[in-house]
């Protein structure tokens, strides 16, 4: 193998792994973001859990933030304003990130 083959290889391997990380992170922020969003909505214990998970599974439906954002606004219409819901994102996905940041691991 070349040099230029064995330095594409590790960009690949570089690549698929950031994407990895990115996603248990955004999986971890949404688990978080859902906990969150039960507790205002009053879900406790089985209830809150199921909440998170749809959160979670929201987030598969269309790629980027946007599918989370609308069914949480959606949820907490009257209780939570949409600028809330996207600090709280930004928040819980830092604490993710932070969580799986290589020097964690």
């Amino acid at each position: 193998m070349t040099t230029f083959d064995d330095r594409e290889k590790a960009f690949e391997n570089k690549f698929a792994h950031d994407a990895e990380l990115k996603f248990k992170a955004e999986a971890r922020r949404n688990k978080r973001l859902g906990l969150w969003a039960a507790d205002l909505l009053g879900h406790q214990g089985d209830a809150a859990e199921a909440y998170a998970k749809s959160v979670i599974v929201a987030d598969l439906e269309v790629a980027g933030d946007s599918d989370v954002l609308d069914k949480l606004t959606r949820d907490l219409e009257g209780k939570v304003g949409r600028a809330a819901i996207r600090d709280k994102m930004l928040e819980f996905m830092r604490q993710a990130a932070e969580e799986l940041s290589p020097s964690t691991l």
